[in-house]
């Protein structure tokens, strides 16, 4: 069984917890120490409850406190090794180097990196298995790949980044070198291309699909999820939307 929720989803902070058997790892650390505790606690865990932490890529509001949070409670941290080395901190407890498309066993969990183009050093997502189950962590991706679409056909969760309208994009607020940077292929994933890669995999085993990583001043959860709903041919109500705050609560897999 996997089961999972999120701390909070958005260019302010991201974290995921991921429980596989006894394992509960945590993904991303995106905000304060203080404020990880904090939300932990909503959901009814502490952070000594955790198994090690795995980070996607150094951007502030994904590695955040995890070197501290490492330090803190002597967790192992999973990242590669262009991620550490873009951190420009070795205070790290524990370290394990990982490499895309290699498998990392922790207790009950098997965890597989996969690439994704972003605008970072050497970024990865992540697949978590049980041994039966898949669900499936993409989100800061500049556009779809084959090896996405591939990755993401046969899951059982998908957390796919719905981060903007390329409309509310371009007529927002943000100076125009950040739009570029956002939606230049390297940046962050718009609604269309999300419905694209869900039209293009295979969805046939999936029950859970969430709208990850929205952004608060270019998109619309109602717009993100009608993204989704049209590339699963569903209804809007079934799709949920983590959001900056509280993310979501807990979700299971069997």
């Amino acid at each position: 069984m996997i089961r999972f929720c999120s701390l909070g989803s958005g260019s302010g902070g991201n974290a995921l917890v991921v429980e596989i058997g006894s394992t509960r790892l945590l993904v991303d650390c995106g905000f304060s120490v203080q404020e990880l505790e904090r939300r932990l606690a909503l959901q009814g865990l502490t952070a000594s409850d955790l198994d090690g932490v795995f980070v996607t890529h150094e951007h502030g509001d994904h590695l955040g406190s995890a070197p501290a949070l490492s330090r803190r409670y002597g967790l192992r941290v999973y990242a590669s090794a262009g991620t550490r080395l873009a951190a420009r901190d070795n205070g790290f407890a524990h370290f394990e180097e990982i490499q895309p498309d290699v498998t990392v066993e922790v207790d009950d969990a098997r965890v597989t990196p996969y690439t994704v183009p972003h605008d970072a050093r050497e970024p990865t997502q992540f697949v978590f298995s049980d041994g039966a189950s898949r669900l499936v962590l993409m989100t800061d991706a500049g556009h779809i790949t084959r090896h996405m679409i591939d990755i993401a056909s046969g899951a059982q969760g998908l957390l796919l980044e719905c981060n903007h309208c390329p409309e509310l994009l371009a007529a927002g607020r943000y100076p125009p070198r950040l739009k570029r940077r956002i939606g230049d292929g390297y940046g962050h994933l718009p609604n269309h291309a999300a419905t694209h890669l869900l039209q293009r995999a295979d969805t046939s085993k999936l029950e859970h699909l969430i709208g990850m990583h929205l952004s608060n001043d270019n998109n619309r959860p109602e717009l993100a999820a009608q993204a989704l709903s049209d590339g699963v041919s569903t209804t809007r109500d079934d799709i949920t939307i983590a959001d900056q705050d509280s993310g979501f609560g807990w979700r299971c897999i069997q």
